[in-house]
């Protein structure tokens, strides 16, 4: 029998970051052969993912991370089945780790076939699992191009967004995070109303319509009364229209200007557990 010291068990769980249990036994099977155990400790991680696919991840950390020049933005979901492994500080290391090497990429399927410290994204998930013992996947994953780009990641990790703005002007920064804070919070369907779609403005009309004929109004006036309050829905539910938090007297269009009076919002992403 190979000779398994701490040393070996150490440096195998901080290369796997499996328990220190599973390192010697993965070890002792792979008679100390460091590569072999490694591989047996994958083996045991598909087989618990295999167990485990029909579970429900719907915990887990959302990281927003921003590129050096702030053009780029990505928002990443590593989901868990439990809140007590997403408050874990390994996992949410792993989902910070794997949000910053995510600004590299286009799409969550590059992604998950990208290396990671010689595995691919989707392998180092299947080999947490086995790890944690739970269903570990990447939920949500958004990219945003922009002249300046900020983010804002609500307390917990339930919730992250970013923003982009048409330049990058002083006082960008700040007031990028505030309007991320408001995406965050007030969870807009889209940025204005060219990005409603069709159908949710259909059904609103018609439900606004059904309101006013059950209120006893005229068919005649159904039309007009009922674009009025289209454009209050508009107003709650699109980003730069909706009242500022931190100043209603503001929109988040008025807000924005108020920094740099050329200044707009160009897009937004959230990302949301549940």
């Amino acid at each position: 029998m190979a000779n398994i010291t701490a040393a070996d068990v150490n440096k195998l769980r901080q290369t796997t970051g499996a328990g220190m249990m599973d390192c010697k036994k993965a070890l002792v099977e792979a008679e100390g052969n460091f590569e072999k155990a490694i591989e047996i400790l994958r083996k045991k991680g598909q087989k618990v993912a295999a167990n485990r696919a029909d579970r429900e991840s719907t915990e887990g950390a959302v990281i927003a991370k921003v590129n050096a020049d702030n053009t780029r933005g990505v928002i990443v979901s590593l989901n868990c089945e439990t809140d007590f492994v997403a408050k874990n500080e390994s996992f949410i290391n792993l989902a910070t780790d794997l949000a910053e090497m995510a600004l590299e990429f286009n799409s969550k399927e590059d992604f998950l076939a990208a290396d990671y410290k010689g595995i691919t994204v989707s392998e180092k998930l299947i080999e947490q699992t086995g790890v944690i013992g739970e269903k570990i996947e990447i939920g949500g994953f958004e990219i945003l191009d922009a002249p300046f780009v900020g983010s804002y990641i609500h307390a917990g990790n339930k919730i992250a967004t970013i923003v982009g703005f048409s330049a990058n002007v002083a006082g960008a920064e700040e007031a990028a995070k505030n309007v991320a804070m408001q995406a965050a919070a007030m969870n807009p369907i889209a940025l204005n109303e060219d990005g409603v779609d069709a159908e949710i403005i259909e059904k609103e009309i018609e439900i606004a319509k059904d309101q006013l004929r059950q209120e006893g109004k005229p068919e005649a006036m159904l039309d007009n009364i009922a674009k009025g309050k289209l454009a209050r829905f508009f107003k709650d539910n699109t980003l730069v229209n909706q009242d500022y938090i931190k100043d209603n007297k503001l929109s988040v269009s008025a807000y924005v200007k108020s920094v740099d009076s050329n200044l707009t919002v160009t897009g937004f992403k959230r990302v949301a557990l549940g």
